[in-house]
């Protein structure tokens, strides 16, 4: 098989991390070469974005800087993780992508949906997901549970950015129902995972459950 790229998608507390995770076990039960990433992050350029982005301390970093510090983790990935992998026949899970920053940065800090789209373009070298994994959680929830080990900067943000953030997802989701599949994530880890597996079986018909296999 080629290289196949999924990204999953959410709102903070969805549970991404977790069902990437179980993702990556149902293609490793099939013998499957599989890389497992995440935004920002990845690189060590990346996890040094990361730590400044996620710095709750960092209270007054301006939208635009935000955008160009994504991008740059962004950058860093696909040049050194992703298109390698992918060039080699891996299956790329990656907690996070492009379909973020429309969601953060556009629908919830207001900025150009097309200023954004052309920096995402930028920094991707054009390549877009075969398919994302849009986790939808009430962003109360998400929040909720995302806080339990303490808030990151994006964490603390408002409950009324969270739920422009969601409100972004769920519309890009909607212009872009080829590629994107929403996975209701408010239920049982294995609930929502059986879901992302019959998600993912439209490009992989083989795949199975993790503890089923």
């Amino acid at each position: 098989m080629p290289g196949l790229f999924i990204t999953l998608e959410g709102a903070d507390g969805a549970g991404k991390t977790t069902q990437g995770a179980l993702l990556a076990q149902a293609f490793r039960a099939l013998q499957y070469p599989v890389l497992e990433t995440r935004e920002p992050g990845g690189t060590p350029v990346g996890e040094a974005a990361r730590r400044v982005l996620l710095d709750p301390s960092l209270t007054g970093m301006a939208p635009m800087a935000e955008v160009f510090l994504y991008a740059a983790a962004r950058a860093q990935l696909i040049r050194e993780v992703i298109l390698p992998a992918l060039a080699a026949g891996t299956v790329v899970i990656c907690d996070r992508f492009t379909d973020s920053t429309l969601a953060y940065q556009g629908y919830g800090r207001g900025l150009d949906m097309d200023r954004l789209q052309s920096i995402n373009h930028w920094a991707t070298e054009g390549l877009a997901p075969d398919l994302t994994l849009l986790l939808d959680i009430d962003s109360d929830e998400g929040l909720s549970r995302a806080r339990r080990k303490g808030a990151d900067r994006m964490e603390m943000e408002t409950a009324a950015f969270h739920q422009k953030v969601r409100h972004g997802f769920l519309e890009l989701a909607a212009k872009e129902t080829s590629r994107i599949r929403v996975i209701p994530a408010g239920r049982d880890i294995f609930e929502v995972h059986r879901q992302v597996i019959n998600a993912v079986r439209e490009k992989v018909p083989e795949l199975v459950c993790s503890q089923e296999g």
